[in-house]
């Protein structure tokens, strides 16, 4: 149902309710939704059980009471096709075939704005992910932050947003430390295993790389950083860390343009220590008296605000505990402006927002409870060759997101496209399969799987649909897509016609709905449905039919459909191929 007609069939409900809840308190609010059985009508509405009690009325007696107020309302007739009372007192109805409809035309005139909204003008959001240490090659882990993280941008833009990607980098601290004595480790001929190979150290391939290149005196730059070049002394552990910095920012850099990943804006945790900024916030939180010193240690009274109990600022060494910089940190974010922000991390941050939410809320200064929003994702378990991955020899310990793209890509199937072709197959596929699970449950990646060309593969599934629209378009040769903006779209009735205009004007609501609950995964949901009514239909129907006005409109609904898919896959960072490869897809 597009927003125009959920408006006027919001206000048909209002005129028939007045009248009941005339003299009364009542303000009813009108809900329109979908029924989950299509067979049940194309709008629910449970308003009449809402308002039966405090009527004192039996709610199938208040819907019969609405229902003939509204189909006697004249404006209705054009949009309501019949109404009829369902169970205890739900009120479905059937729009006209016109209104139904009536999608296919709202797509082709709006284009790539279908769907978009303009609810968050004005609104200033920031949403960070990744936020990988400097420390090594990214993960799976990050890839699935990256996916999310970029797609749920994208939601809040596409309704008007003004959103910053910010990615934070842990660039302090003990792991900084532990890179560099790493690197150091192996400038100086030492391997793990060795006698001498510090305990601690990483033991990835690119400990090795950085080492050489260090040797080399070679100059690095991520990018929004200045070059850095490396003195290739052994023993000048400053220069060695400043340049493997460097050098592993780079390579994240690297690893995200692959994923189609870009970010605004880059904030180095050093900065707070270096602007003071973490000393001033446990100054002001001292102040507040929120505060109070315990075994040589400065404890933040996080009880104070539903913690399950008080947590170390300070230790007794002098050092602060890790959420301290991320109370500082989402200080600044607010005082930039940032109304909203989300944090889209690994669920073992879990324990981390209490802390940081009780940091922000004793400090007092205007900031609202549940500030800033968590999406925390669990991990991803990669199966190749139908076994468990569990390392790459180039980080050592983990699978890389790297590797993960390199694997979904295969062999691109045409050797004269070269890499570029092959990359954004492994892309596309990692992207659409991170977000296709809600970021709360765990997921396996099958490799196996993101390189089948069936449609027991997700993303190949939903671009084939994509593409076979595009084969039928490219066959249509006596007119252009100017021509269907004022096509007759009443032959559209056969039932597979109904479903997939049904399934379109859903694209809205569920934008909304994905945002409203943080959910990009809903946007790969509901492309897989489209694409599941569009292999139907195609099985069913055929549209280049020699009957003119049924090819017209039939052609209409197919731009339409491929508009859809190409917004939604946008969304998401995903291609939408106009070729692919044929494959037996069922319905």
């Amino acid at each position: 149902m597009l927003a125009a007609q959920k408006q006027r069939l919001t206000a048909f409900f209002q005129a028939a309710v007045a009248p009941l809840v005339a003299g009364t308190e009542l303000q009813p609010n009108i809900v329109l939704e979908r029924p989950r059985d299509p067979s049940h009508g194309d709008v629910a509405c449970n308003l009449a059980m809402q308002i039966a009690k405090p009527l004192k009325k039996n709610p199938r007696e208040v819907a019969q009471a609405l229902v003939a107020a509204l189909l006697a309302n004249p404006d209705s007739k054009e949009l309501v096709e019949s109404a009829e009372i369902a169970g205890p007192g739900f009120i479905n109805l059937r729009l006209t075939a016109a209104s139904r409809q009536e999608v296919v035309r709202t797509i082709l005139q709006q284009r790539g704005d279908y769907g978009r909204g303009f609810g968050g003008t004005g609104k200033k959001i920031i949403v960070e992910f990744v936020s990988a240490n400097p420390t090594g090659p990214l993960h799976v882990g990050h890839g699935r932050q990256g996916a999310l993280g970029d797609a749920l941008s994208s939601l809040f833009q596409a309704q008007g947003y003004d959103v910053t990607r910010e990615f934070y980098y842990n660039d302090a601290g003990v792991q900084i430390a532990t890179l560099a004595t790493s690197v150091q480790a192996r400038a100086n001929g030492l391997k793990p295993g060795d006698a001498g190979w510090p305990e601690s150290a990483y033991n990835g391939d690119y400990i090795q790389d950085i080492a050489n290149d260090f040797l080399a005196k070679k100059t690095v730059a991520a990018s929004d950083g200045e070059p850095v070049t490396a003195s290739g002394r052994v023993e000048d552990i400053e220069s060695i860390r400043r340049f493997a910095v460097a050098y592993l920012r780079r390579e994240q850099d690297l690893d995200l343009q692959a994923f189609g990943v870009r970010f605004d804006n880059y904030f180095l945790e050093s900065s707070l220590y270096g602007d003071g900024k973490v000393a001033r916030t446990v100054d002001a939180l001292v102040k507040a008296g929120k505060t109070y010193e315990q075994d040589g240690a400065l404890w933040l009274r996080t009880t104070d605000y539903r913690d399950d109990k008080d947590r170390v600022m300070k230790k007794s060494d002098g050092t602060y505990t890790y959420f301290v910089p991320d109370v500082a940190y989402h200080t600044v974010k607010w005082q930039r402006g940032f109304t909203q922000a989300i944090n889209v991390q690994g669920s073992d941050h879990h324990g981390t927002i209490a802390r940081v939410r009780a940091g922000l809320q004793a400090l007092n200064i205007g900031i609202p409870e549940g500030y800033p929003d968590y999406v925390l994702h669990k991990m991803v378990t990669v199966m190749r060759n139908g076994e468990e991955v569990k390392i790459s020899k180039r980080a050592g310990s983990y699978v890389t997101l790297r590797d993960l793209i390199e694997w979904s890509a295969g062999d691109g199937g045409n050797e004269a496209e070269g890499d570029v072709r092959d990359l954004t197959r492994g892309r596309d596929a990692v992207r659409f399969f991170l977000i296709s699970r809600k970021a709360d449950t765990e997921f396996v990646f099958d490799v196996d799987l993101a390189l089948a060309q069936s449609d027991e593969n997700p993303v190949y599934y939903v671009q084939y649909a994509h593409a076979r629209i595009c084969s039928v378009l490219a066959q249509w040769t006596d007119g252009d897509e100017a021509d269907l903006l004022q096509v007759d779209l009443s032959p559209l009735t056969a039932p597979r016609e109904a479903s997939l205009l049904a399934k379109l004007a859903e694209y809205p609501e569920m934008l909304q709905k994905a945002l409203e609950e943080l959910g990009p995964h809903q946007v790969a949901f509901y492309l897989r449905d489209l694409a599941g009514e569009l292999h139907s239909y195609y099985n069913a129907e055929r549209v280049l039919v020699d009957d003119v006005a049924l090819k017209m409109a039939r052609l209409a609904l197919m731009h339409a459909t491929r508009q859809v898919l190409r917004n939604g896959l946008a969304l998401i960072g995903v291609s939408a191929p106009m070729r692919m490869e044929r494959a037996q897809v069922q319905e």
